[in-house]
């Protein structure tokens, strides 16, 4: 026989278990926004080093031009 009475927290469980999911997708959409900043802004330091070097160099081609 089937206990009927077990049924009745079903509908409990499954909210449960759709509230845990909408969290672990939120927590993980947030790490991956954590990194994509985190990767963006390495980017943007390497292509500002790039940048001053390409300046520097250019400053010291100019120097030796004029010398």
């Amino acid at each position: 026989m089937i206990n009927w009475r077990a049924l009745d927290n079903v509908p409990l469980l499954l909210y449960i278990l759709a509230a845990k999911t909408l969290l672990l997708c939120l927590a993980f959409a947030g790490a991956k926004l954590y990194q994509q900043k985190k990767a963006e802004a390495a980017l943007k330091q390497k292509m500002e080093m790039k940048r001053k070097l390409a300046q520097q160099t250019q400053e010291l081609i100019d120097n030796k031009k004029d010398d």
